[in-house]
């Protein structure tokens, strides 16, 4: 339905933190499913762990998150905006993410109040539940880099 280059289109997510490879799919301003293929080669599987290679739980949120800020940006026209994560409740992890597990990333909308969205997520592998949260993004206008200069790092 949108390959990794749509997606990045509308996210500004790159490597190696765009954790979203696909949108399988779409219900404008209601739902996404996205997908997120875990490899041995995630950068993070060098020291998270070793000798038990497990995707850390915030990144399974992250993922969950970049498919919930594809659904609102998608929502809003995409233009000049950027979703921000700005909340988590009620998070509960249920089964570890490994290597060669394929992440299915849920996203349904639970309520939104401008540009405040709010969305129930589940992540899953092969239909068990990996994570599940409730989601607040923020859009916000995007800032561009002439918005940076002169500030002090």
């Amino acid at each position: 339905m949108f390959t990794g280059r749509e997606i990045m289109r509308l996210l500004p997510h790159r490597y190696p933190f765009l954790l979203l490879d696909r949108i399988v799919e779409f219900e404008p301003g209601r739902r996404v499913v996205g997908i997120k293929n875990v490899t041995i080669n995630e950068p993070f599987f060098m020291g998270h762990f070793p000798d038990y290679p497990i995707m850390p739980g915030v990144l399974v949120i992250e993922a969950l998150a970049q498919a919930g800020g594809f659904l609102a940006l998608k929502a809003m026209g995409e233009k000049g905006k950027i979703a921000f994560f700005a909340g988590i409740d009620n998070c509960k992890f249920r089964r570890p993410v490994v290597p060669g597990d394929q992440l299915r990333l849920e996203c349904t909308v639970i309520g939104r109040k401008g540009p405040v969205w709010k969305m129930h997520g589940e992540a899953t592998v092969d239909g068990v539940l990996a994570a599940k949260a409730t989601l607040t993004a923020s859009l916000v206008e995007r800032l561009n880099e002439r918005d940076f200069e002169g500030a002090e790092p």
